[in-house]
Parts: structure tokens; sequence; C-alpha cells
């Protein structure tokens, strides 16, 4: 009996441990796996939070929503008319032929006299760019070559409204202009200080890239960052444009964005995007835009329709490289060198001469060409000025009466002479005298002086950066008007010689 008693007590107490392993491991289990009732509810409420947008994130869709709204598309026509003419064939042997028997041009006018002049033909040209609204009566902000030319402007608001564009003012050197179109209490941007931009700072491109094509009149958004200020796109590219001060962005800008702005994250104006850098002609990370404070300088005068007016002092600058500041004398290339001086500018009444070194402007600093450019072009037209100069290494003060800048500066270009080509060399340099022939096939346009011809490779003419279809005019001072007057000159010369040439002064260093 004891026996038995002893053999359930065994069996109950291998239950209760089986059952407390059971509970043991099956809590374990559930807590691995976290498959638990309580786990469950968590992870379903922490799906449920919304989660918080990313300040940058932020910043750009509100830029977006608000700026966009102010941002149009603008369409142009021009239309050409192209003087109409009519073919004549006249049959022979090989067939048809514009040239009759007795000459094409007794031909034509037989017809012409028998049937009438042929109609001129008109082509119509479409042009396609973006804007901004600056007023809420209607001033629209664009590049003055998205308008150029138009006989008929379309403005296209972002909820699908189209206006008639009138044009208010431009101006063709800053490619800025107002148009005004006839609607009343319209959303418009704000403009901002360029001068507080930095590099590496978040912008916002708007615009309407490829137009129409989209066939949405909504505005695309770009985003990136400031890349570079002060950008200069060269005298080659800006053709007669100031593109001498711009910003640079990696902010997609592409055809059909020229006269969008450029926009802060604070939804101010800071550039109003005129062009990119492209081997292509599609977007490379390339983008400029016009400094918004160039805009504010001239806005009130477009919208009057008044006259841009630009200071001009009738020279051609150039920078200095080392060589030329030590061969003038000027430290740490401080200045701008005055590669020449144009006739009946207000530069030659003030008694400026080549080779001067403005070092400073109406008392400011001058350290570069764009610099210069920048101040001159600012100043008001009739005013005088202290231009304090390097003159032989000597320092003077010269007052200059600052002119109006020409619409058009080439009259005050030297005409070509028409020379015989000859062949003198001098320091691996090659030179000739300008005939019709080399002065067409290099496009001078320079009186007197030789043409460089050839340049060898690894000479010291090479090494200073002369190249075929340069014009050289003096040599360390003295006029060379033609090949005998190079040989006279270069004849003895043993150290470093100074090049005027038409692209300005360089130094050929002399031989061993």
């Amino acid at each position: 009996m004891r026996i038995i008693n002893l053999i359930k007590k065994y069996r109950l107490s291998v239950i209760l441990i089986s059952l407390t392993v059971g509970i043991v491991v099956g809590l374990l289990v559930a807590t691995r796996l976290d498959i638990s009732p309580l786990s469950s509810a968590n992870s379903k409420a922490v799906l449920k939070e919304p989660m918080a947008s990313p300040p940058l994130e932020q910043a750009t869709t509100t830029v977006a929503e608000e700026v966009g709204k102010a941002v149009v598309s603008i369409s142009t026509v021009h239309t050409e008319k192209v003087g109409g003419r009519r073919q004549y064939y006249f049959g022979g042997p090989g067939g048809p032929s514009e040239q009759g028997p007795f000459g094409d041009e007794l031909f034509r006018r037989f017809f012409d006299d028998f049937l009438g002049q042929m109609p001129e033909r008109e082509y119509k040209r479409m042009g396609l760019g973006s804007g901004v609204i600056i007023d809420q009566a209607g001033y629209i902000l664009t590049n003055e070559h998205v308008i150029q030319d138009a006989d008929k402007i379309t403005v296209t608001l972002p909820d699908g409204r189209e206006f008639k564009g009138i044009v208010k003012g431009r101006d063709r050197r800053s490619d800025l202009a107002v148009i005004k179109i006839e609607a009343k209490d319209l959303p418009a941007a704000v403009l901002g200080d360029s001068n507080k931009v930095k590099i590496g700072q978040w912008v916002v491109a708007i615009g309407n890239p490829f137009g129409f094509a989209m066939e949405n009149p909504e505005p695309t958004v770009t985003v990136g960052v400031i890349s570079a200020l002060h950008r200069s796109l060269g005298r080659s590219l800006s053709q007669d444009r100031d593109y001498s001060d711009l910003i640079q962005t990696d902010a997609a800008i592409n055809p059909g964005n020229s006269g969008g702005p450029l926009v802060n994250l604070n939804g101010e104006i800071i550039g109003i995007n005129v062009a990119i850098f492209s081997t292509s002609g599609g977007y490379q990370g390339i983008g400029f835009a016009i400094p918004v404070n160039e805009v504010s300088r001239i806005v009130n005068r477009l919208i009057e329709g008044k006259k841009i007016l630009y200071g001009w002092l009738g020279i051609n600058v150039q920078e200095l490289d080392e060589n030329l500041a030590g061969y003038f004398g000027v430290p740490d290339k401080h200045g701008v060198l005055i590669a020449r001086v144009l006739k009946d500018g207000p530069a030659e009444k003030a008694g400026l001469k080549d080779k001067d070194v403005i070092i400073s402007f109406g008392g400011e600093r001058v350290s570069n060409v764009n610099e210069l450019l920048k101040v001159i072009g600012k100043t008001g037209v009739g005013k005088r000025v202290d231009v304090e100069i390097l003159r032989d290494k000597t320092k003077h003060t010269v007052i200059v009466e600052v002119g109006e800048r020409p619409e058009d500066v080439s009259k005050y270009a030297d005409q070509g002479s028409q020379e015989s080509p000859s062949g003198q060399s001098w320091r691996g340099l090659a030179v000739g005298d300008i005939s019709e022939q080399l002065a067409k096939r290099y496009n001078i346009e320079e009186a007197g002086g030789v043409v460089v011809l050839e340049v060898e490779n690894g000479s010291p003419s090479d090494e200073a950066g002369l190249m075929p279809g340069d014009v050289i005019k003096e040599i360390n001072k003295e006029t060379v008007k033609d090949s005998p007057d190079f040989q006279k000159v270069t004849k003895g010369i043993k150290g470093d010689a100074l090049i005027g040439t038409n692209r300005g002064y360089i130094i050929v260093k002399g031989q061993e």
C-alpha cells in the first residue's frame, strides 16, 4: 500500500514539473518571436503615428507651393518675311536646268515682267520661356532674350488662364525685361538680397522647362545648392550682354527655364535664371542666374519704360599675370592693365594711355577686370571720377568724366588694312603683313601691325601664349606698323619683351 502511494506521488511530481517546463519554454519562445498580444498592439500603434517631414523637405515644399503660384510661362511669336523667288527650269539634253540658252537673268526678267514678282512669304518663329510676377497689378520679370523681337507675347498662369503680354521696359545689356498683363490681385514673389547668398546654400529653381511640351501650365521645381558666385561667361558667350557677375547653381535649369526665379528657402528671389553651360544642350549641373540686386537696381526704370544707362570709359582692359605684374611693377597683381584706349572715348579725352595700370576707381580699390567693369557700369553718366593709375611704375591720378556706354562700341574699333603677307621669324614666331585674305581668315579688324602666322612649339612665343591670328601692334613700347617695323624693333632685343597685341599685352621671355 505504501509503495502504491509513493508511485502516485512520483507521477504527480513528474506531471507538475512537465507543466512548469512547458510554460517556461512557451514564454521564452513567445518572447523571442515577439508575438505577444501586447507587442502586436504596440507595433500597430507605432505604424499609425505620422512621421514629421525633414526641415529641407518642409522648406522646399513650402517654397514650391507659395512661389510657384507666381511663376508663369511665356510664349512668343516672331514673324519673319522672306522675299519670294520663282524657280525657272528649262529643258535640255542634260535634263531640267535653271540656265536658259540666253542666260538665266534674261529669262528671269522676262517671266517676272510677264507673271509679276512672287509675294513675300511669312514664317513664324516660336519662343518659350518663364517669368515671375513681382507685383499684384500684373508686372512680370523675365529675361530680355525671352521676349526679344517678339510680335506677340502670351502669358499663361499656373491656373491655366492666358493673357496678352505687353513689354513695359527692356535692357539688353543686363538681359532683363518687365512685361505687363491686365490682371489684378495676382500672387507676387518677393525680391531678396543676393549679397547675402553663400556658396553651399540650398536653393530652388522654378520655371517651365520645354514649355508647353509638358501640356501643363504648372511650373517645374528643381532643388540644388549655390555652386559659386561672381561667375563670368566671357565675351564670346555673352556677346553684348553683361554676364560678368552671375550666380552658379547645380539646380537643374533647362531650355524654357530662362526668366524663372532662383529662390532661397525663405521663398525670396535671389536670382533670375538665364543660362546653362552644356556640351550637349541639356542639363549638366552648371546653371547661371542674374543676381537679384541687379534687378532691384533697375526694375523701377524698366516698369517706367526708361532707358538704362551704363557708365563707360572707352578702354579695352586685361588681367595682370605674374609676368605683366613684374614688368609694370605692380605688387600682388593688384590692378587692371589698359590694353587699348579707344579713340574719342572718355579715357582718351582725360589723358589715359595704353599700358596704364588702373589700381583704383573713384577711391574704390580695383583688383581685377570684373571689379573694374562693374564699378564703371554703375557710375552715373557725366560724373567726374578720380582714377588712380601706375604709369612707368609711378602713381598718377587722372580725373575722368564717365560717358554713356554706346549701343554699338564696334564703331570705335580700327578697320583692317590690306598689306601683302611676308614671313619674318623671331623667338619661334612667324609673322606677316595683314593682307585682305589674312584679315578675312582671322577676322582681323586692326589698322596696322603684323599678324602671327605660325608659332613654334615650345618656343618663348608659344610659352607666352601667342597664337596664329594674333595681331602684334607694338614691342617694348615701340609701334609696329608692318613687317619692316617688326624686323627693326626685334633686332637686338636680348631680354624679356613686352608684346602689345589685339588681345592685350604679353611678355615673351628672352632666350638664354
